[in-house]
Parts: structure tokens; C-alpha cells; sequence
């Protein structure tokens, strides 16, 4: 004899007490009684009598928890990864390097670390939390963690391909941006010494630009040597849009170190996408001394356009924000009176009786430090002889400067009819989005710095793997966003908002959110990486009866309210449910254990 529990669609399993019998040759089974009302406890104990096991005495410890580990935020971050579809899109199910770079996805979210770390942490006899027992890998090392990141990076094309298809068409916005990281190590072809953003002064780099759709949704990514100016990786992106993903007509969004005028002419011109951009600070005024910007366009607005025939078949728009006006005034003021203050020590050190500074060089030497520290140089008259040194503000160029602050003009080569003003200027402050999946990669969630591996190959491969990480959150926030402090209710916050050149606004349910730490229905308001701290408090236990100590439990700690609410991953499950950005709560709820 023994007990079977039989699935019941949508209601309780069945619990039966079956025994097997041979008719004709042939095993069959029988049910001798249904179970299915009796205690767990109760069953469980029938079980190991079943199986061979003893009854202990009534006051004997009848459970005994073995090991637990932490299960809700690799449910919840497993689950969501599900749900998009992501793990059937990266290879076909049994494939164990497909497994293994699930696993690295979930792992640079919940607790981002080496691949030798990361092998520590899957392993069963050193697992961190339950990845690795969800995923059935059983024992891993870091040489499989490298043989399965190989794999992805073969099918990085394919698998951008496949999201393009996904979250890119005809016509629609594509945002792009480029960032840097710095390297361990001087082995890798692609380290190189550039601008660096790490504020790493000394260390190799490397740099990578992301590809994002409309939403801020990232859809590719490919790094390049760490000597590469921005607008030079435009080239590969353009290629990438028109061949890999098919796509005749996009609209290219860029900042404006990105997409310049050597570019549109050589590159994006040629390849037949529109573009939106904005103008440098030194075109800008070029537009103002000649006449086609006037300061009485913004007497009553705050965005005009304009034509000018130095930008012919082109739309400008004209925005002047009056709070980045004021804040620009007023860094300027603070930078010139630091450098007024550090140039007055050394006109003191001149003038001194005792031990003054003597020399044009060194004078000059000290002066230039100062004035390449704040940036002001341009801003200074400087006097520097063998015994003097004076210095005095120009005034002239202060104020010339002073009369843009604010001013920033979007310039693209879409018509009118194709996106008015407000749009244009809205498509071009998206780029925020793909500065906000940068500080994700980069440092506050996935923590794709520092690099240590070695090879071209593995580096990039690594940084796809980010990107694909930062994909998995940029659903989870969305579909979390009412347990978040990110907004939900869009709509409202634009209506909000007097125009698209203010600054933007919260909507009332998220300043609620801000104020009161407490979401519509009283539950905690967390940050992303709180959330998941606290979904990790829902754990997975291994545990055996004194009835049969060869008889393994796996039990789960009940959930709080918080953590009923978030997207669950359930095993031997694949959703086959779109991937939307829809954030309401019956799409979260239909998510399960």
C-alpha cells in the first residue's frame, strides 16, 4: 500500500490510499481509502509507516528542520524572468548552460558577485538561498558558470534579435546612450585608457552602449575599446537596427555629444532614420548672435520654435526652463567665488614679505591648477608676471553666458505632423531612462563593475548578461510599482504637470506613497532592493520526521501581505502570458507558487 496524491484542477489535491495488484500480467492499482480530510500530520505519519518508518512517542520531536534557506526573492525574480517568456527565449528546456545563465540573470539581482561567488552560492553544500535547489542544478563550479556565459555570448545576436521583435517596429523610438567601466587586470584587448565616468583615475576601461526602446525597456548592448568616443559606437547601432532587427525606419534619440553633425551627414542620414538630438552650448549661441533666437520669444512661454539656415530641413525647439536657469546662476556663482578664493591665496603669496612666490612659471603653474580645478578659466582676466599677479572677473562674458542659462534647444528631422513640439521635446528627455538603467547596471542594483574577466569575448558576454538582468527589473519594477516608491499613475502626474519643459511631477498617489511610507492599502512602501530583502525572509525548508529520518520535507514559512503580493515563481510552470508594463494588481496576483 501506499498514499498518492492526485491533482484536482482548481481544488485540493486528492489524498488516496492506493495499493498495486497484478491481473493478467498486468500492474493495476486500486483506492482503499480517501484521505483527502485527514491532518497533515496525520498522513505524513501513515507515509513512513508505509515506507518502513517508526512511530515515536507523543512528546518526541516530530520535525526536524535540517536546513533553510532564503526562497521569496529568487521566487519572485524567477518568476517575473518566467512570465516574460525570457527563459524559453534563451534556449530550450533541459539545456543546463540555459539553466545555468538563468541562474547568473537571478543572481545579479539578489546578490550580484563573482562568477566564483556566484558557483559558492548555487552550490548545494554552500548555497546561499534557494537558486540553485529551485533550478535542480545540483553541484556547480565556476568553470561551468564560464563554459555557460561562453554560451550566451554565441547567442547574444540571436537573443537581441528576439527582443527586438518583442519591443521594437516600424517607426518607433529607439534611445541610445554610452557609459563606461573599469577593468581588474591589463589582459583584455578591449582595456583601454578614455574618458573615464568611474571617476577611477588610472584604470582601464571599457565602454558600452545600451539600446533601449521607447519605454526605457533595454532591448541590446555592445561594448567596445575603452578609447572609443560616443559618437564613433553610433555606426554599430545603426547597422544593428537596419540588419539584425529589420527595421527600415526608426527614430534615433541621442544626447547631443552623441549624435553630431559629422554623424547625421555620414551615417544616420545615409541609412534613412530620422533623429532627435539637441544643440552644444557654442551652437546655441551662434543661434542667439544671430538673431534667429531672441530672449522675448519666452515671455510668456517656455518653448518656441524656431528655423535657422544653418540647420536647413530641420526643426528647432526652444525651451527655457526658469528652475535650471536659476540653478545654473547659481552654480556659476559658487565656482567663481571658489576660484576668486583660491586665486586670492596665491596673489597673497605673491605679495607676501617673507618667502614670496616668484617666477611667471611658477605662478603660472599654481594659477593654471586652480583654474583648471573649477573650470573658470573663461571666465577670468589673469595678469601673471616674474614679481605680480592680479586677477578680475569679465563681466561681459558672465552676463552673455548668464543670458542663455536655461536654454537648451532640441533640434530633429522628423515633421511636425510626425511628432509635434511637446512630443519631440518629451521623446528627447527620455534619454533619462537609459541614464537610469546605467546607475542599475552600474552601481545601485547589478553592479556590473568591477570587470575581471580576461577576454574580449567574456567581457562582452558579461555585459549582456547585465543587460539581461536589468531587462528581468526593469518588468518587476513596473509590475511592483504599487509596493514601490515609483509612480503608478502617469497619466495623472502629466496632467500635472504644467508643461513638458517643467520639471516633471509626482501624482498624488505617489506623494502619498512619499509621505506616509504606506501604499493604498497600509502595506510598507519599499525601495527595489528592500523589497527583495524583505521577499528573501520567505524561506524554503528542508526538514524530516522522527518518524523517518530518510523521508525529506520541503516546507515554506507563510507569507506576509507583502509577500502574497509579488510574482511567484512556480515549478515545472511556464506562463505563456505577453510581457506587458501593466502594473496592476490582478497581473501581479496571477503569478504563483
Amino acid at each position: 500500500m501506499y498514499i498518492e496524491s492526485v491533482p484536482n484542477r482548481n481544488s485540493p489535491p486528492a489524498i488516496l490510499l492506493r495499493e498495486s495488484y497484478r491481473d493478467g500480467g498486468k500492474i493495476k492499482k486500486r483506492t482503499i481509502a480517501n484521505l483527502s480530510h485527514w491532518p497533515t500530520e496525520i498522513v505524513e505519519g501513515l507515509r513512513t509507516l508505509l515506507k518502513g518508518g517508526t512511530v515515536g512517542a507523543a512528546d518526541q520531536e516530530t520535525i526536524v528542520v535540517r536546513r533553510a534557506l532564503p526562497h521569496g526573492h529568487v521566487a519572485a525574480v524567477l518568476g517575473t524572468l518566467r512570465d516574460m517568456g525570457l527563459d524559453r527565449l534563451l534556449g530550450p528546456v533541459g539545456n543546463r548552460c540555459r539553466d545555468l545563465v538563468i541562474a547568473m540573470i537571478v543572481a545579479r539581482l539578489i546578490a550580484p558577485a563573482s562568477k566564483l561567488a556566484t558557483a559558492r552560492m548555487l552550490d548545494p553544500l554552500t548555497a546561499a538561498f534557494s537558486l540553485g535547489e529551485t533550478l535542480g542544478l545540483g553541484s556547480v563550479d565556476e568553470d561551468e558558470l564560464y563554459v555557460a556565459l561562453d554560451w550566451l555570448g554565441e547567442r547574444q545576436a540571436a537573443v537581441e534579435r528576439a527582443l527586438a521583435r518583442k519591443h521594437l517596429r516600424a517607426g518607433t523610438l529607439v534611445l541610445y546612450d554610452v557609459s563606461s567601466s573599469y577593468l581588474e587586470g591589463r589582459c583584455c584587448e578591449l582595456a583601454q585608457r578614455g574618458y573615464n565616468r568611474d571617476g577611477k583615475k588610472g584604470k582601464l576601461q571599457i565602454v558600452y552602449g545600451l539600446l533601449c526602446a521607447g519605454d526605457g525597456c533595454p532591448v541590446a548592448i555592445e561594448a567596445f575599446a575603452g578609447d572609443t568616443a560616443d559618437p564613433r559606437t553610433l555606426a554599430a547601432q545603426i547597422d544593428k537596427v537596419k540588419k539584425r532587427f529589420a527595421l527600415d525606419h526608426v527614430v534615433l534619440v541621442g544626447d547631443r555629444g552623441m549624435i553630431t553633425q559629422a554623424r547625421i551627414d555620414a551615417e544616420i542620414a545615409p541609412a534613412g532614420l530620422d533623429w532627435i538630438t539637441a544643440l552644444r552650448a557654442p551652437a546655441i549661441r551662434e543661434l542667439a548672435e544671430a538673431g534667429a533666437l531672441q530672449m522675448s520669444l519666452f515671455d510668456d512661454r517656455d518653448m518656441a520654435a524656431i528655423t535657422s539656415p544653418d540647420y536647413p530641413g530641420e526643426r528647432l525647439i526652444v525651451c527655457r526652463n526658469p528652475d535650471l536657469a536659476r540653478e545654473r546662476a547659481r552654480k556659476r556663482e559658487d565656482l567663481l567665488a571658489a576660484t576668486e578664493k583660491d586665486l586670492a591665496v596665491i596673489a597673497a603669496a605673491v605679495r607676501r614679505a617673507r618667502k614670496p612666490l616668484r617666477g611667471e612659471a611658477a605662478i603660472a603653474l599654481k594659477v593654471g591648477a586652480v583654474v583648471n580645478r573649477h573650470k573658470m578659466a573663461k571666465h577670468f582676466d589673469l595678469v601673471i608676471g616674474e614679481a605680480n599677479f592680479a586677477f578680475h572677473r569679465k563681466a561681459a562674458a558672465i552676463a552673455a553666458e548668464a543670458a542663455l542659462d536655461g536654454i537648451y534647444v532640441v533640434r530633429t528631422s522628423l515633421p511636425k505632423k510626425a511628432l509635434d513640439n511637446a512630443a519631440t521635446v518629451g521623446a528627447y528627455k527620455s534619454l533619462a531612462q537609459v541614464e537610469r538603467a546605467f546607475r542599475s547596471l552600474k552601481t545601485v542594483d547589478i553592479h556590473l563593475r568591477p570587470i575581471f574577466h580576461w577576454t574580449a569575448p567574456r567581457v562582452r558576454a558579461h555585459v549582456f548578461l547585465c543587460m539581461l538582468a536589468y531587462h528581468v527589473e526593469h518588468h518587476m519594477r513596473a509590475r511592483l510599482a504599487p509596493m514601490l516608491y515609483d509612480e503608478t499613475d502617469h497619466e495623472a502626474a502629466a496632467a500635472m504637470r504644467a508643461s513638458i519643459v517643467a520639471k516633471a511631477e509626482r501624482s498624488d498617489a505617489a506623494k502619498r506613497k512619499q509621505t506616509t511610507g504606506r501604499t493604498d492599502d497600509g502595506l510598507p512602501v519599499h525601495s527595489f532592493q528592500s523589497l527583495l530583502a524583505d521577499l528573501a525572509t520567505y524561506c524554503r525548508i528542508q526538514a524530516t520526521t522522527a518518524l523517518n529520518e530518510k523521508y525529506v520535507l520541503t516546507l515554506h514559512t507563510r507569507p506576509t501581505p507583502i509577500q502574497s503580493r509579488a510574482p511567484r515563481h512556480q515549478p515545472g510552470s511556464y506562463p505563456v502570458t505577453d510581457p506587458s508594463l501593466s502594473t496592476n494588481d490582478s497581473e501581479i496576483n496571477a503569478l504563483q507558487f
